[in-house]
């Protein structure tokens, strides 16, 4: 029953594979894809797949620093912008402004987030995130993110 319920509110969408265009200013083939990413990541940021909820490393990461996007290093989000949704996956409430790019989406799955040099996709941005801040989860997929810790001045 639990898993049931994870998975009606969960990042978890059958989104289409979205394909590479123009508006993106890294393209690349689908070999050069899969050469470059793991096996994971390929299925979440090329297919728009979804990662088990809990399995990745930075759900519960809240080290000061920066996530950026596995596939083309392009900064996404802030880690002061992160907070525990308790749904398994990374949740911001604020993602970096020009470096995210949405698609439709629906109320029970969310709008489709991607990001806006390469295309792959990250997950999905719902209206229940904190009231006290923007109202906004973002709800990313970890094996879409690369944590670059902040440095020590």
């Amino acid at each position: 029953i639990l898993i049931f319920i994870s998975s009606l509110f969960s990042c978890n969408t059958s989104a289409q594979k979205k394909e590479a265009s123009e508006n993106f200013s890294i393209i690349k083939t689908e070999a050069e894809w899969k050469a470059q990413l793991t096996d994971l990541q390929y299925y979440v940021l090329r297919e728009a797949g979804t990662e088990r909820p809990f399995s990745s490393p930075l759900d519960k990461k809240y080290a000061p620093g920066t996530y950026v996007c596995a596939a083309c290093k392009t900064p996404l989000f802030k880690s002061e912008n992160k907070f525990d949704s308790g749904t398994g996956w990374p949740s911001f409430d604020k993602e970096l402004k020009g470096n995210v790019s949405y698609s439709s989406g629906n109320e029970y799955y969310g709008i489709e987030e991607h990001c806006s040099t390469c295309g792959g996709h990250l997950g999905h941005v719902f209206n229940d995130g904190p009231r006290e801040t923007t109202g906004k989860r973002h709800c990313i997929n970890g094996a879409a993110l690369e944590f670059i810790p902040k440095k020590d001045d």
